[in-house]
């Protein structure tokens, strides 16, 4: 009897990374790092939260000291929200990024992007994902029609093909078909 193996499953982890207003200006630059660092850029937009889009976003930090003045920050103005792929992403993207201390940045990495673009501990410059549900909710909030988990396979890859793609597929080579 022969035993078969699935197909092996290629997941390549996704974080969330945000050039925030203050370097907006500087977003080429950025991307050029980040691309020459290895990653891909799955997605990215521009957009300005609000106060009240900022203090969601940054729920889990409600109620401290600095939140009032994080939100107010992060809606001063644009924000480049962009996904970014390769393997272990998140470790990957917050050693590129430093401390988040822009000051400590300066001191203990100064080759991170915090020490080369941040001012101080609240105008950092950008933001990272600190693990994966992190970075599972915060691409969520940033990018809501975006599918984050991995590709679905063997039955649930059937179910989607049959649903969304056969139909489709079908009606255009009915189309074709009668075209010639």
């Amino acid at each position: 009897m022969e035993m078969k193996m699935p197909p092996p499953q290629i997941y390549v982890e996704k974080t969330l990374a945000i050039i925030k207003p203050d370097i907006v200006d500087k977003e080429e630059e950025i991307q050029d790092i980040i691309l020459r660092s290895g990653f891909a850029i799955v997605q990215r937009r521009k957009l300005q939260l609000s106060p009240e889009h900022c203090s969601n976003f940054y729920v889990e930090q409600y109620g401290k000291m600095f939140f009032p003045n994080l939100t107010a920050y992060m809606s001063s103005g644009p924000l480049i929200a962009m996904i970014l792929a390769r393997h272990n992403a998140i470790s990957y993207w917050k050693e590129l990024l430093g401390p988040s201390n822009s000051l400590v940045a300066k001191e203990t990495h100064p080759d991170s992007l915090r020490a080369l673009y941040g001012t101080d501990d609240l105008r950092n410059a950008l933001h990272g994902s600190n693990d994966f549900a992190a970075a599972e909710r915060e691409i969520r909030f940033m990018f809501p029609e975006v599918i984050v988990e991995p590709i679905p396979i063997g039955q649930a890859a059937k179910d989607y093909l049959n649903l969304y793609v056969t139909p489709t597929l079908l009606e255009g080579l009915t189309e074709l078909y009668l075209a010639s």
